[in-house]
C-alpha cells in the first residue's frame, strides 16, 4: 500500500512537472478539473505583462512606416528584462529584390552576434521572391489589396524567449531604398525566464546549384546507393542542447522532371550513418502523396510554391515540429539528398529554426545581396513572374510621372492597366502564365506611351 501511494506521488508530481513547462513562462498548476490545451494562454491569469513595439508615427499622424537606404539599418526593437515575443507582423512596399537585400538579425541576451540570421523573405517563406499565400500554425502570408500586386501581409508566431534583453534589426544590403517598412513586434514581459528554455535561431544556407554525384547525373534515380550522407544538403548543422523546430526549404528545378527523389537524414549527437531519422523520399517530408505537383499548405507541413505541374521551375515547402520537436543534447546535422544519391544538380536554399542553449556556433557567412537574388528561369510559370515585374516596374515609373508632372493617364487606359493589376492574382491562382504575360505586355505598352507622352 505504501508502494502504491509513493508512485501514486510520482505519476501527480510527474504531471505537474510538464504542465508547468508548457509555453514560454506559463505556470500551470495541477488542477483536475481542466487540462493543459492549445488555448490554454487565452484562459489562465498570469503575472506577466503584454507590449508592443511598432513603426508608428510618434507624432500621432498616420505616416507609420519606416524607410531603409541602402547600407542602412532600420532599429526594429530594444527590449530590455526577460521576456518572450509571441507575433511579428511585418508589410513592406520595396524595390525588385527586396526579399532577399533585406536582412533580418535578431540578438538575444546582450549576444555580439546574431542569433537569427537570415534574408527577410525567407523567414517568411518567400525564398524565391515568388509569392504565395498560405497559413500554416508559426508562419502565414496573408494577402493585401490586389493580391500578388499588392503589398503582403508576413506573420511570425514561432515564441522567441529571452531573460535579459531582445534587440531585432532589419538592413538593407540592396542597392535601392526600401521605401515604406510597417512593422509590429509584440511581446509578453516576464519577471524571469526559466533556466531551461532555449533561446529561438534561425539561418538560411544556399547551395546554387548542388552538386550531382554518380554515373547517371539529373535523371530520376531509383538505384544507387548514399551509405552516408556526405554529399546530401546541410539545412542545419549546430552544436549545443537543443531542439529543432522546423525549416522552409526552396528548390529551383533547373534541370526538370521529378527531383523529390531525395531522403532526409538528421543526424544527433554525432552519429554515423545510417541517423537516428531517416526518410523515404522529399514528398513524405511534407507530408504529401507521391510526386505534389498541386499546391497544398497545413498547420505543420507544405508544399506552397509548386510553380509548374511538371515540376519544373522554382518549388517551396515547410515542416514544423511543433509538437514532435527534434531533440538534440550536443549537435545536430539536418540534411535532405539532391535527388536520389544526390544525383541532381538544382538550386537549394533553406532556412532552419531552432531553439538551444547559447553560446551557439558560428553562422556561415551570408552571401553578398546579388548572390541571393532567385534565378530567372525560362519556364512558363517563372517567365510570367518576370513579366510581371517588369509590369510593376513601369508601373512605379507612370506613378512617378503622375505625382511629379500632375499628368494624368487616360480613363481607357487607365481602367485596362487597373484591370490587369487586379485580374493578376487570379491568372496566377489558375496557373494562366500566357495570360499573365499577355496582360502584363499590354499594360506595359500602355505605359510605355504615357511616359513617352511626358518626358
Amino acid at each position: 500500500m505504501e508502494s502504491m501511494r509513493k508512485k501514486w506521488t510520482v505519476f501527480v508530481v510527474t504531471c505537474c512537472a510538464i504542465a508547468s513547462v508548457i509555453g514560454c513562462a506559463r505556470v500551470m498548476p495541477c488542477r483536475s478539473s481542466l487540462s493543459p490545451s492549445f488555448f490554454s494562454d487565452m484562459i489562465y491569469l498570469q503575472n506577466s505583462r503584454s507590449a508592443r513595439v511598432s513603426s508608428f508615427d510618434r507624432t500621432g499622424r498616420n505616416a507609420d512606416m519606416r524607410t531603409i537606404r541602402p547600407g542602412g539599418t532600420l532599429e526594429l526593437a530594444t527590449i530590455e528584462g526577460a521576456g518572450c515575443i509571441r507575433h511579428i507582423y511585418f508589410t513592406i512596399g520595396g524595390p525588385p529584390h527586396y526579399l532577399r537585400d533585406l536582412v533580418l538579425r535578431m540578438y538575444w541576451d546582450g549576444s555580439e552576434t546574431p542569433c537569427v540570421e537570415t534574408p527577410f523573405g525567407d523567414f517568411f517563406g518567400l525564398g524565391h521572391e515568388r509569392v504565395r499565400f498560405f497559413r500554416s500554425l508559426l508562419v502565414t502570408v496573408n494577402t493585401g489589396a490586389n493580391g500578388v500586386a499588392g503589398t503582403y501581409g508576413l506573420n511570425s508566431y514561432f515564441p522567441m524567449p529571452f531573460a535579459k534583453g531582445a534587440r531585432l534589426t532589419l538592413t538593407n544590403e540592396g542597392s535601392q531604398t526600401v521605401g515604406a517598412v510597417w512593422y509590429h513586434i509584440d511581446y509578453e514581459k516576464l519577471d524571469r525566464l526559466d533556466p531551461n528554455v532555449g533561446r529561438f535561431h534561425a539561418v538560411w544556407h544556399r547551395e546554387n546549384p548542388t552538386m550531382a554525384v554518380g554515373d547517371t547525373p539529373n535523371q530520376t534515380l531509383h538505384n544507387g546507393a548514399n551509405l552516408d550522407g556526405k554529399e546530401n544538403y546541410v539545412i542545419l548543422e549546430a552544436t549545443g542542447h537543443g531542439n529543432f523546430a522546423g525549416y522552409f526549404l526552396n528548390v529551383d528545378n533547373i534541370v526538370g522532371g521529378w527531383y523529390g527523389e531525395g531522403d532526409d537524414m538528421i543526424f544527433i549527437d554525432g552519429e554515423k550513418w545510417p541517423p537516428s531519422f531517416h526518410g523515404t523520399g522529399s514528398e513524405e517530408i511534407f507530408g504529401g502523396g507521391a510526386c505534389p505537383n498541386v499546391e497544398y499548405a497545413g498547420p505543420y507541413t507544405g508544399f506552397y510554391l509548386i510553380g509548374n505541374r511538371d515540376f519544373a521551375g522554382k518549388v517551396s515547402m515547410y515542416r514544423f515540429y511543433v509538437t514532435d520537436p527534434i531533440r538534440f543534447q550536443k549537435s545536430i546535422r539536418a540534411t535532405i539528398e539532391h535527388g536520389h544519391a544526390n544525383n541532381m544538380a538544382n538550386d537549394y536554399s533553406s532556412t532552419a529554426f531552432w531553439y538551444q542553449t547559447e553560446p551557439h556556433a558560428p553562422f556561415p557567412k551570408l552571401l553578398p545581396a546579388s548572390e541571393r537574388h532567385p534565378r530567372l528561369g525560362t519556364d512558363p510559370h517563372d517567365m510570367a513572374f518576370q513579366k510581371y515585374a517588369e509590369f510593376q516596374q513601369k508601373f512605379g515609373q507612370a506613378t512617378a510621372v503622375v505625382m511629379q508632372k500632375k499628368a494624368q493617364i487616360p480613363p481607357e487606359d487607365l481602367k485596362k492597366v487597373m484591370s490587369a493589376v487586379t485580374g493578376i492574382t487570379q491568372l496566377f491562382e489558375r496557373g494562366d502564365y500566357e495570360a499573365i504575360v499577355r496582360e502584363c505586355e499590354s499594360a506595359i505598352t500602355i505605359l510605355d506611351n504615357f511616359i513617352a507622352a511626358n518626358k
